[in-house]
């Protein structure tokens, strides 16, 4: 027997809201008229190395010492408090194209839910972005650690209970096979992997790469093809 999915959680940075654009935007602001000479892809990869390290901080006050770091290699500006300058750029990160249409489209068939690693101040500004979509939103500040900590979706699951949800009706959607789709999909969970990555010949670009990928129960490359799914009543979990 199958249902259909009553709530759609979603992470947010990396899915919904194009960071790699945003801190590419931010860094090219900061450098100026050197920003012609940053080579973004090779910059993406030396953060995605960093962003994992055991002495991080919590997103996304880690771009700070992850700037200082790479300053030297990419030959950033220091002194001026330009790590913070990349900090806050959090709060205006552009969403991808299709993110803000898929998610009106999303929320005529779903309760939308935000699962964001991110703190809550960042959220907010990523939040007002989308154009305010989520029944509820988690920040890393609710659940107390980083997907892909179980415990980031129990405590999503207990929020959720109130309101006579359970991981039955749930399906998954993100971007991330390390944050989200590995652990998900390991916790029982429907999934939905995003590959944003795709439109730009993949790779795993700013996000923490995996050794092997997870097969998604659904496997699209813009939230656009999954609303497309949703309005065509397509999707489907196993009862």
């Amino acid at each position: 027997m199958t249902r259909k999915p009553k709530v759609l959680t979603f992470d947010v940075v990396g899915t919904l809201i194009d960071f790699e654009n945003g801190m590419k935007n931010a860094l090219l602001q900061i450098l100026g008229t050197r920003g012609g000479t940053l080579d973004f892809e090779e910059f993406l990869t030396e953060y995605r190395a960093l962003r994992n390290r055991s002495e991080k901080k919590l997103f996304p006050e880690d771009l700070a010492p992850i700037y200082l770091i790479l300053a030297e290699k990419f030959g950033l500006p220091t002194g001026g408090g330009e790590e913070n300058v990349f900090v806050e750029s959090a709060t205006s990160w552009p969403a991808f194209s299709d993110s803000v249409d898929a998610l009106k489209r999303l929320e005529k068939h779903f309760h939308l839910v935000a699962m964001t690693n991110a703190r809550r101040w960042a959220f907010d500004g990523m939040d007002k972005t989308l154009e305010y979509p989520f029944f509820k939103g988690f920040t890393v500040d609710d659940s107390g650690c980083e997907k892909p900590d179980p415990r980031y979706f129990t405590y999503v699951l207990e929020q959720l209970a109130p309101d006579g949800y359970t991981k039955e009706d749930v399906l998954h959607v993100a971007q991330s096979q390390f944050h989200d789709i590995g652990i998900a999909r390991e916790l029982g969970y429907t999934v939905c992997w995003i590959e944003r990555r795709k439109a730009v010949g993949g790779g795993f670009g700013g996000t923490v790469a995996v050794q092997e990928i997870t097969t998604p129960d659904y496997h699209y490359h813009t939230l656009a093809e999954l609303a497309d799914a949703a309005d065509r009543d397509e999707l489907v979990m196993l009862a």
